[in-house]
């Protein structure tokens, strides 16, 4: 028998045996779970029960990043035993945004682990996961679960290089060098993009160097040398203050994509920069193709997982998981390992 965590209000997870169904339902495979991380959003669920103003109305499991080994295909055509990446997005299809291919706004959309989706969904944080067949992509022979893992957060880096237009030879800023930050950086060399990563600790701008890029520790230099140096900037710190950094760093017709989740607060933003040097502010929410993308980046070895991973755990310690990551004591992905893996 598996175990299942569950959030019961802030800081308080239990864990305890997993009681699964009989039934599968239809269209749906059952999935041990391998590998899982931990997010932004799981950590502010786990302080706060509450995410950017969403309330969660009863206890639920967090996680929506995780991959898996089917042990019930239920007819579809997946194999038992094969390795699957979890697509938490469960779009309904036919809405206006599904239907431009824009899955992540779908109006009708159920998402695993969060108060977004009501009745709330349980999430991957547990051992056996029944999960929709057309959400599991099947993956190569070899791959590593601990890497596959990193689909859904890759998938949303993806999505804002893409929104912010981000080419092999542009010069690339990186503001905040968090796990989703670090994911950009390294989505960015990947193509070819000349990539500067900076954050207040030290030791995440050295993951971010590991990954291939140049790295400035906020308070060691002049922010001027920052000016209108760069093509793109990627928000990922969910700092008012980067943001501003952000505007001033990016060159006149530049762009900067939001991928950080900036929580509700008053704060000044020098909205000015964008009218004078007319540039393009754009928004990224999750992800829409860029979830095969991340796979296929996976699946080739095109980047070092190893490098953006922090630590791991095992399921049971999903509560000392989240602690570690509020504490700011590691830098990187932290992954919570399945009970079998």
């Amino acid at each position: 028998m598996g175990i299942e965590t569950k959030l019961t209000a802030a800081r308080a997870i239990a864990t305890g045996p997993q009681r699964l169904s009989n039934t599968i339902p239809e269209g749906y495979a059952r999935v041990r779970l391998a590998a899982a991380s931990l997010c932004g959003t799981d950590l502010h669920y786990y302080s706060n029960f509450a995410n950017a103003g969403f309330l969660l109305k009863n206890p639920v499991t967090l996680g929506h990043e995780a991959c898996g080994y089917v042990t019930d295909a239920n007819g579809s055509g997946l194999q038992v035993g094969q390795l699957v990446a979890l697509n938490p997005i469960m779009n309904c299809g036919i809405c206006a945004p599904c239907m431009r291919g824009e899955e992540n706004l779908c109006t009708a959309k159920k998402f695993p682990g969060s108060a977004t989706t009501v009745p709330h969904l349980d999430g991957f944080f547990r051992d056996v996961i029944d999960h929709p067949v057309r959400c599991c992509r099947p993956v190569a022979a070899g791959v590593n679960p601990r890497h596959l893992t990193f689909a859904e957060p890759m998938a949303c880096a993806l999505h804002a290089l893409n929104k912010g237009g981000v080419a092999a030879g542009q010069q690339v800023l990186v503001t905040g060098c968090g796990p989703m930050g670090l994911l950009a950086v390294a989505g960015a060399v990947a193509r070819g993009a000349t990539v500067t990563a900076i954050d207040l600790r030290a030791g995440a701008v050295e993951v971010a160097v590991r990954a291939g890029a140049q790295g400035l520790v906020i308070g060691d230099f002049d922010e001027a040398v920052l000016d209108r140096r760069f093509d793109v900037v990627v928000e990922a710190s969910g700092a008012i203050a980067a943001f501003n950094t952000a505007l001033r760093a990016v060159r006149q017709k530049g762009r900067v994509a939001i991928l950080s989740n900036i929580q509700l607060r008053e704060a000044q933003v020098n909205l000015n920069q964008i009218m004078l040097k007319e540039i393009e502010v754009v928004g990224s929410f999750q992800f829409n193709r860029e979830f095969e993308e991340a796979v296929q980046l996976i699946e080739m070895g095109a980047v070092d997982f190893d490098i953006l991973t922090a630590r791991a755990y095992p399921l049971a310690e999903a509560a000392k998981a989240l602690d570690t990551m509020a504490a700011g004591e590691a830098f990187g992905k932290i992954i919570l390992l399945g009970s079998e893996g």
